[in-house]
């Protein structure tokens, strides 16, 4: 197959260019339009919160979030060790300290059992990532925080439309905090959103969103604020994704059982977790062998890439990077998982026909592993 198959690619339809003409043609391009509204309400309604916040991108959504909620410098919050570094990045923004947790080797999604560990006088939030579509353990999230009285914020980056005993992510937490960078589930682009049931806190987060603008004065600012708005385009190539989320999200489950059919067999080989509580959306598929190290691993991405399949090594733990690295500090699991794990390609625009030649591919080159 004369082709380079990427991790992911967009899915952008007529519909798409459609509503950014529109968007384009009524000149209101920044960040006011029609198309902020009514992607912020569509999106709150899906969820199933009451508020919905558009942001420039997931990370400063988390940034916003964290601030909104009063973190400041001298606190600590609660991060998984197995996420992308932004998680742990919003955090240092506030001037709080980020406390790595380790993850749950079935779900590799935030361990509550760990979070007790490392709860401090300090501590006042937990930020689970509901890692690579799968969502976290929420229950015994949510009582641990009510019994110490934090503030929960759920990362849903990367799973959009995933499902916790029936509810979806970004409705459990105090709020819930979701990007729409490229390669996302849907798009806008770079961007990001809010979701939250508390007034008050979505309240807080629209005023400093614009600057920290009074209401009342224009031009008036009594905080600190941020320019982390959506612009009106944006949220055009948003509104017309989320009108086919469903789609989007069947065709990503489709694709991880191609891959299930035709890799299932190999024992070392694990895919994806999916617990009985959850509904997954598979953002990437997953790929875990047990007989890989990160040599391996590398080795192995490198022959796939030579045979035009991209794929991408899990995230490393966050307190393996030098900004965060504390000698002697080891999350075990964490720091197992990352070596064997890598994402296949996950793009809505691949088929049965390819799925099954990266398979075959995968199983030729591990007999050269």
């Amino acid at each position: 197959m004369n082709k380079f198959i990427p991790v992911s690619e967009p899915t952008i339809t007529e519909k798409e260019i459609e509503y950014v003409l529109q968007a384009v043609k009524s000149g209101w391009v920044s960040s006011l339009g029609e198309f902020i509204t009514k992607f912020e309400e569509k999106f709150a309604k899906y969820v199933g919160t009451r508020y919905a916040l558009t942001t420039s991108n997931g990370t400063t959504a988390l940034h916003l979030a964290l601030v909104s909620l009063g973190i400041k410098e001298g606190d600590e919050v609660i991060v998984p060790d197995l996420t992308f570094i932004a998680t742990a990045n919003a955090v240092a923004y506030t001037g709080a300290k980020p406390v790595f947790a380790d993850i749950d080797p079935e779900t590799w999604c935030i361990d509550p059992d760990d979070i007790k560990k490392k709860i401090t006088s300090k501590t006042k939030a937990i930020i689970p990532v509901h890692l690579y579509g799968h969502p976290a353990d929420m229950d015994p999230i949510m009582e641990i925080a009510e019994k110490y009285g934090l503030f929960v914020i759920e990362d849903c980056a990367e799973a959009h439309g995933a499902e916790y005993k029936g509810k979806k992510v970004g409705s459990i937490g105090h709020c819930g905090v979701f990007s729409f960078y490229g390669n996302k589930i849907i798009t806008t682009g770079e961007g990001g959103i809010i979701t939250t049931n508390d007034e008050k806190l979505y309240e807080k987060a629209k005023f400093l969103r614009d600057h920290a603008m009074s209401k009342d004065k224009r031009y008036w600012h009594t905080e600190v604020g941020y320019n982390y708005r959506m612009t009106n385009i944006q949220a055009a190539l948003g509104l017309a994704q989320f009108e086919r989320i469903d789609e989007i999200i069947q065709k990503k489950i489709q694709i991880f059982t191609w891959y299930k059919e035709y890799l299932g067999d190999i024992p070392e080989i694990k895919l994806n977790p999916e617990k009985e509580w959850a509904k997954n959306v598979f953002w990437m598929v997953c790929l875990l062998n047990e007989k890989f190290n990160e040599e391996k691993r590398d080795e192995f991405i490198k022959k796939l890439k030579e045979n035009g399949i991209d794929t991408r090594p899990f995230f490393y733990p966050c307190s393996m990077m030098p900004t965060y690295k504390k000698d002697g500090f080891i999350n075990p699991i964490s720091y197992e998982i990352y070596k064997k794990g890598i994402n296949l390609p996950s793009g809505y625009n691949l088929t049965r026909e390819v799925v099954r030649w990266i398979c075959q591919e995968i199983k030729t080159t591990l007999k050269y592993i």
